[in-house]
């Protein structure tokens, strides 16, 4: 049963890009300065632990944290930060995937950008961090970006975020 969930693991971890994220070019030129819808970070767990024990409460405060670091980081570069409607948010499950409907609310909101993210939890010791930014008027992203870390803890999620937004989404070509 070991080897099993060994090799699953294993397997996810290949399909999720097993850390090449980092190694992989920004598309497009780095975002200028502006307003941008945040709509935060969704949570996907793939293990099987938010299945068999429910939804844990330091994830859901680790969540918010990055939520925070991502944020502050944007505003520290010079981006406004809108907050799309509640009831509009309240519609779509997960922004990132949302079939647009992101760039339509930063769009009405008169956003330059929409922003977005997600943390993939395969396991208690791999997690994927996932930002994108995504012009409003043309729909096109402009630039997103993956890391992998290892560790569920309140550290390891601050230095995913901060090192994808450093030398990814910020960084120059």
């Amino acid at each position: 049963m070991a080897f099993s969930r060994l090799i699953l693991i294993a397997c996810v971890a290949a399909l999720t890009g097993s850390g090449a994220g980092a190694d992989q070019p920004a598309h497009g030129s780095v975002p200028p300065p502006g307003s941008a819808a945040w709509f935060g970070l969704h949570f996907i767990d793939t293990s099987t632990e938010g299945t068999i024990n429910g939804v844990r409460d330091d994830e859901t405060r680790r969540i918010e944290m990055a939520e925070d670091v991502i944020a502050e980081d944007l505003r520290s570069r010079g981006f406004t930060l809108l907050e799309p409607p509640a009831e509009q948010m309240a519609k779509i499950k997960n922004p990132t995937k949302s079939n647009g409907q992101d760039i339509r609310i930063a769009r009405e909101m008169g956003a330059h950008y929409a922003v977005s993210g997600e943390v993939q939890k395969v396991s208690n010791l791999i997690l994927a961090l996932n930002l994108y930014i995504r012009d409003a008027a043309s729909g096109e992203t402009v630039r997103a970006g993956v890391v992998d870390i290892r560790g569920n803890t309140d550290e390891s999620f601050r230095r995913g975020y901060l090192y994808l937004l450093k030398n990814i989404i910020f960084r120059e070509e």
